[in-house]
């Protein structure tokens, strides 16, 4: 899991690159091209070609990323049974299905890592920290709401300005899936851990 996310931040981080090298041929406040007609052509072909290659990884690591999903929550279920709502199948569905899949992932995430915590002794006080979670979510939903935006821009730019102006927005989405792919590594090693050190060694931590 953590390779195929890394495979999409290096694209992600190449496309910035090849972006920046567009962006820099181009001045949107003078409306003019700052070099030949053949070096824009070759920027904007390695442009799109890089925006391909984005989606064929992101694709990949879409597919791999869900059935990792499906596993650790049936895994999870044998922890905590009691911490789910609908059955391990929502954890494949929830992605597939518009707008349920801006939220449930995220429910099934936190009740993924609820069941994978272990807890204290009878009596004693404990708060589970979900932080690894909203972060990830939080970066992932902003990511994806900014880039259909950016993209939506880039494809309706009608002049040097606004081509200029959209290949930034997009650089800056780029940018946001490379911290949302770091953020979901965290928490995809982290509840991976919680739950071999809960099955190894019980549901309960001693004082």
């Amino acid at each position: 899991m953590a390779a195929l996310l890394a495979i999409v931040s290096l694209s992600d981080l190449f496309a910035v690159y090849v972006g920046v090298r567009l962006y820099a041929l181009l001045d949107g406040e003078e409306g003019v091209v700052l070099a030949s007609q053949q070096e824009v052509d070759d920027a904007y072909s390695l442009y799109e070609t890089a925006g391909q290659f984005q989606g064929y990884t992101f694709i990949a690591c879409a597919i791999g990323f869900v059935v990792w999903f499906y596993g650790m929550r049936r895994y999870a279920g044998v922890l905590g049974p009691d911490r789910f709502r609908n059955g391990p199948s929502w954890a494949i569905g929830s992605w597939l299905i518009p707008l349920v899949h801006l939220w449930m992932p995220y429910r099934i995430a936190v009740d993924m890592w609820g069941a994978s915590t272990r807890l204290p002794v009878d009596g004693e006080q404990h708060k589970v920290s979900f932080w690894p979670v909203n972060l990830w979510w939080g970066l992932f939903i902003t990511e994806s709401l900014f880039r259909r935006y950016a993209e939506l821009r880039y494809q309706n730019a009608e002049d040097i300005a606004e081509i200029q102006s959209a290949v930034l927005q997009v650089m800056v989405a780029d940018i946001l899936e490379v911290a949302a792919a770091a953020a979901a590594v965290y928490f995809a090693v982290r509840l991976t851990a919680m739950q071999r050190l809960k099955a190894a060694e019980g549901p309960y931590v001693s004082g």
